[in-house]
């Protein structure tokens, strides 16, 4: 009865060396895959960097009151969160 625990407890060692000496499975050789991919459809020119002319098509007036309204967004304090809970069901 020995031999055999000595046995078993031998060939589940071995299968646990060689499970943990084995290659990187397919989801480890495509981590990240699914972030890289998104970010990269995300990009509409991905040359845009080396274009140095300047913007066109905004002008001053449009570009200030743009400008006007995002400094405005955080000077006004957000509503206070109302919660409601339901404790039961009523027909």
């Amino acid at each position: 009865m020995a031999k055999r625990g000595f046995l078993l407890i031998g060939i589940a060692g071995i299968f646990l060396i060689s499970v943990s000496c084995a290659g990187p499975t397919r989801v480890e050789m495509d981590y990240g895959t699914s972030f890289k991919l998104a970010k990269f459809n995300q990009i509409l020119n991905p040359d845009a960097e080396k274009n140095l002319e300047p913007v066109t098509g905004f002008d001053s007036g449009a570009a200030q009151g743009t400008i006007g309204r995002y400094q405005k967004g955080f000077e006004e304090k957000p509503p206070a969160p109302t919660f409601t809970l339901s404790i039961g069901t009523a027909k």
